[in-house]
């Protein structure tokens, strides 16, 4: 299989991390859906990150359906996520919170780095700014209550929020106080330490996708 996308975008680093802790082999091509924009096209004409190009050459797309996919592949060693409903709850929970700091990050660094200055809405930013740090209280709750999901282990729940957290961090840092959350930033402190998180970093000329 092919992971399609730049590592810095936050959907591309959440698959080939998460892949990777499955146990399920990859090759990544770091394409820029910007800068290689047709050869991202050739592979995909949506040209969407992260892309994933299957043994039998199908495409994927989302980075929730391909980890939806790649936890039913025979080679899948673990899910990375909890098997009891209740727990699966709450771990989706905070995924979800995760995903939503993504995409609020992303919707701001596009309209500041894509947009002129005098086309950008002054109303429209600060309410994706309230979504974005209500997206990250919710989820700096969930990892002083989660315990369990968030203890310095490898799973989906851990993983989707420190990749998110450093995302913002390194695009929005003046807009999102890392001082006003504290679990977060010990959180993606330590697994950004990890082999797995080392293996794969955050480059490329900032690249986003979903």
């Amino acid at each position: 299989m092919r992971l399609i996308g730049m590592l810095d975008s936050p959907y591309v680093r959440r698959v080939a991390i998460t892949l990777d802790c499955m146990g399920i082999p990859f090759r990544h091509e770091a394409v820029s859906v910007f800068s290689t924009f047709e050869q991202f096209q050739r592979i995909n004409p949506v040209v969407k990150a992260p892309s994933l190009v299957c043994d039998d050459g199908e495409v994927l797309m989302d980075s929730s359906l391909i980890l939806q996919y790649a936890a039913v592949l025979p080679a899948c060693r673990d899910v990375l996520l909890p098997h009891t409903l209740a727990e699966l709850q709450h771990a989706l929970r905070a995924i979800g919170l995760a995903l939503a700091a993504c995409e609020k990050s992303v919707q701001i660094v596009y309209e500041r780095n894509l947009r002129p200055l005098e086309k950008q809405h002054a109303p429209w930013l600060e309410r994706v700014h309230g979504q974005l740090l209500a997206a990250y209280a919710g989820l700096e709750r969930e990892v002083k209550r989660q315990t369990a999901l968030f203890d310095g282990s490898l799973n989906q729940t851990s993983i989707t929020a420190a990749v998110a957290w450093q995302f913002t961090q390194s695009m929005l840092a003046s807009s999102v106080d890392a001082a006003q959350f504290p679990a977060l930033q010990k959180l993606s402190i330590t697994l950004e330490a990890t082999p797995v998180f080392l293996r794969y970093p955050p480059d490329g000329p900032g690249v986003v996708g979903r």
